[in-house]
């Protein structure tokens, strides 16, 4: 695996994975992975279906600990700490690490309250109505809701409820914004709108994303990770492993592994 040297990042990642595996229950998915990710920088993680980029996405936030045939080992660590140590608490961990998921969910709310909830009952204690405007307009959606904060969340394009999702996430002041396919099921008004919103948030976030669109990878992220998979000798399958992680310019104009190299080009398989 090609991987940056230390000097290339910053000598203090705000995440920082090392040599982690994960299994389901005997089958090991993720092999070997290695990563630190750059605070204030977008990061996209990309690579064919099943190579684990959405699971290792989701051991970030500890979201795996949700399925009881999960396991992990190496080391996660969020700002120096082990995210796996006995005295980390996930639920306070995702107040850190927030995630926006392949589909838009928001809650049965109102658009308001979408983002309030969440931020009320994490114990904010500021200007709740400043909050909102400031998250949504993060999240490039005040201009569209700005009068009708009051109607439900759930009213809203599929495009707007994602950006929805994405203010919601921002109001509970992460430090990291992990977005899983984002915009998968969205149309290309509404993908170029949530691209927009990642470049104005990683200014003040880290933004980790998984997708499988490279020309959005090249368009929003400062770093790339290609992730790749192999058959699983004798049984069923497939391991996950990172194949190279750079400079997305690099990754994209000149990796260093073959295996890249077919992928961007679309000679892959």
């Amino acid at each position: 695996m090609s991987s940056l040297s230390s000097q290339e990042l910053s000598e203090n990642p705000v995440l920082k994975a090392e040599n982690v595996d994960v299994y389901y229950g005997s089958h090991k998915a993720v092999a070997g992975v290695n990563l630190d990710i750059p605070r204030n920088n977008a990061v996209a993680f990309i690579g064919p279906s099943g190579c684990g980029k959405s699971t290792i996405l989701r051991c970030f936030n500890r979201m795996n600990d949700l399925v009881a045939s999960a396991k992990i080992s190496g080391r996660i660590t969020f700002q120096g700490k082990n995210i796996y140590s006995e005295k980390v608490d996930p639920v306070k961990l995702r107040t850190n690490i927030g995630m926006v998921f392949q589909k838009p969910n928001p809650f049965p709310k109102s658009i308001y309250e979408n983002i309030a909830w969440g931020a009320r009952i994490n114990g904010y204690k500021g200007n709740m109505d400043d909050l909102v405007e400031s998250s949504l307009r993060k999240s490039a959606l005040w201009d569209e809701v700005k009068d009708k904060l009051r109607q439900s969340g759930l009213a809203l394009s599929g495009g707007q409820q994602q950006r929805l999702c994405i203010a919601r996430t921002i109001a509970i002041q992460p430090d990291v914004i992990l977005m899983d396919e984002p915009c998968s099921a969205l149309d290309p008004i509404s993908t170029l709108k949530v691209e927009e919103s990642i470049h104005e948030l990683k200014r003040n976030y880290t933004i980790i994303i998984v997708t499988h669109n490279m020309q959005q990878a090249s368009r929003v992220s400062d770093y790339t990770a290609f992730f790749n998979a192999k058959s699983v000798e004798g049984g069923s399958g497939k391991l996950g492993y990172l194949v190279e992680y750079d400079r997305t310019e690099n990754i994209f104009q000149n990796p260093v592994e073959e295996a890249t190299q077919q992928y961007v080009s679309g000679r892959f398989g």
